[in-house]
């Protein structure tokens, strides 16, 4: 452990784009710049504000993806210079489209005021910029209906620095929207499925506020987690964001680091050493939590620990879980760059927004300047798994499931925090200790990546009756598969999975129960497929896709959210065949 540094975790850097004079003299302000940052927009605030954008003259185009339960209309924003309005257009042009969300938990609220700003400076600004490059899509408040459930930051944001007046982290049906992305039951995750479909863009962020460990980096982030896109993650995690993490101290002032919390790493493996695991669950001790979290009295925080001088080996920085359900995650199964940001909740409400804003700043900048680059990423990613799904001889081991593991050992930041002695020093999220300010720096494992325990290869396609095709045919079409029905009988070589058990997994944190089933694979053998049988190709851009949702043994689909309840059992075999080599088949197409 180094020696302590002292530094100011309250204003926002001076280098910063964002600062409380940059939109002196601006219009539209947001209502957290109209009142000092100490409130947040309302939905009438946003849709006021994207309505002044077009009257001062800001050429957009703006739409809806969806509406709620309570009848909000969920808008977006197209900027771009000059204006594309359709994804035809933007690839014949070859821009770079950047699809960004904001408020999908809508206490944490400063990804909503830093994506107005954004849009207001980018769209009035007489020099050239992101816009002449990419088409940006925003798409502000999210979780429209949880916006409006106001009240108090110290309810709905117990561990977050302002404002006082924030929406709650569900939707109107009691529902995590960033837990919707396999099952879509939301009406807010169906329209954001049918923009994904329709723009397909080379990137997606979704903007969000930590809670919890209390470390010593103004923005956390992190790339796809699910281990079946193997066609991003290498770039994503190992050249992108370590460039924009350079940026954000050189240009910005703001440290940042990979997505984590403080967790302890069991007996025997405080080395760090690969393959560690986290005490508790599989998946950490974070605000994202694992499945086996685990219970009885609450150990001392290692900020706690290191005020009071305590050694601090056993500790890890450990990201959040891999599965498809979080948006960005799912989002890399698609063979695009997806991208998650975590502003620090125990800064103040100004500084969050700042670091946010810098952060998509950042991103967007680079996707501008490499935009060839990343749009041959999406080409090339799409054509491989077309190829693996053509001839699955040739197809990789792709991951289905996986353990965190150790990314790297590095210095840590962590801010020293000590008992609340001091009335006048209270701040929001703190509760019962406060901050000092003082920053160590602690050798620990950065746990940010998974490693597979459980992997495939694509077959030629899947194949399921009409049964099956009831239950799952509408969850394939709202995620943008291409679906195909025999138009006579086809003779294949494939394989079929005979269940063992079937576990319930438990709640979700939206309406479904999950479910797991164990069992094995057959070898490969001949069989005839009848006329009207459905077939799914792997040999399409979405096959990773289509792999991870039917597969039965993924960590995170389509059995695993009950999808096929009542249709799978113990004793039976799976309803879904892997159709292992290429097969000649007339079909046509399946649409919705």
């Amino acid at each position: 452990m180094l020696s302590a540094q002292h530094v100011d975790r309250y204003s926002i850097p001076s280098q910063s784009r964002y600062s409380l004079q940059s939109f002196a003299g601006k219009r539209p302000l947001t209502r957290a710049e109209r009142t000092g940052f100490t409130e947040t927009s309302h939905y009438d605030d946003v849709i006021t504000f994207i309505d002044s954008l077009r009257t001062l003259g800001a050429k957009i185009a703006v739409g809806s993806i969806a509406t709620t339960v309570e009848g909000r209309k969920l808008p977006y924003v197209i900027a771009s210079r000059p204006l594309i309005t359709t994804p035809a257009e933007a690839r014949r042009l070859g821009r770079p489209v950047a699809y960004i969300q904001a408020n999908i938990h809508a206490g944490e609220v400063e990804g909503k005021e830093a994506m107005l700003s954004m849009l207001r400076d980018l769209l009035f600004d007489p020099k050239p910029n992101v816009l002449d490059s990419l088409v940006l899509i925003v798409q502000p408040i999210y979780n429209a209906d949880g916006n409006e459930r106001w009240a108090a930051q110290a309810r709905n944001r117990s561990s977050q620095n302002g404002p006082e007046l924030v929406g709650t982290r569900q939707n109107a049906s009691g529902w995590n929207l960033n837990r919707d992305y396999v099952d879509a039951d939301a009406p807010e995750t169906r329209g954001s499925l049918a923009m994904l479909n329709e723009w397909n863009p080379d990137l997606f962020m979704d903007l969000h506020t930590t809670d919890g460990s209390i470390h010593g980096y103004g923005l956390t982030y992190s790339p796809p987690l699910t281990a079946t896109a193997i066609n991003v993650i290498p770039y994503t995690a190992n050249v992108m964001l370590p460039a924009i993490r350079k940026r954000m101290l050189d240009r910005e002032g703001f440290h940042v680091i990979d997505y984590g919390d403080f967790s302890r790493t069991r007996r025997g493996s405080a080395s760090g050493a690969p393959g560690g695991a986290l005490g508790g669950g599989g998946f950490g001790a974070g605000r994202r939590g694992g499945r086996g979290a685990a219970r009885g009295p609450r150990p001392p925080s290692l900020e706690q620990i290191i005020a009071d001088s305590i050694p601090t080996s056993g500790w890890a920085f450990s990201t959040y879980e891999p599965f498809a359900r979080y948006g960005t995650n799912y989002y890399g199964l698609r063979n695009r760059i997806a991208i998650l940001s975590e502003a620090f909740s125990h800064d103040p409400f100004a500084r969050r927004v700042a670091s946010t804003y810098d952060f998509v700043s950042e991103i967007l900048s680079y996707v501008a300047e490499h935009r060839r680059e990343i749009l041959q990423l999406g080409r090339e990613a799409d054509a491989k798994v077309v190829a693996w799904g053509d001839h699955p001889s040739t197809s990789p081991s792709i991951p289905l499931r996986s353990r965190m593991d150790t990314t790297r050992i590095e210095d840590v930041r962590v801010e020293m925090v000590v008992p609340f002695t001091d009335s006048s020093k209270a701040e929001p999220g703190m509760r019962d200790r406060q901050r000092t300010g003082i920053i160590k720096l602690v050798r620990m494992p950065v746990m940010a990546s998974f490693t597979p325990t459980l992997s495939s290869t694509l077959p030629y396609a899947y194949a399921f009756d009409a049964t099956t095709a009831r239950a799952i045919l509408p969850i394939l079409h709202t995620h943008g598969l291409s679906i195909e029905q025999l138009d006579d009988a086809a003779h294949v070589t494939a394989q079929a999975f005979a269940i063992d058990s079937v576990m319930d997994r438990g709640r979700s944190e939206t309406s479904r129960e999950m479910s797991d089933v164990a069992g094995r694979w057959s070898p490969a053998s001949a069989r005839t497929l009848p006329s009207g049988t459905y077939v799914v190709r792997a040999g399409q851009p979405l096959g990773l896709l289509a792999f991870y949702l039917l597969e039965p043994e993924s960590e995170d689909g389509l059995t695993q959210w009950s999808f096929l309840d009542g249709i799978v059992a113990a004793h039976r075999e799976f309803p879904i065949l892997r159709v292992t080599a290429p097969a000649t088949f007339r079909t046509h197409p399946v649409h919705d």
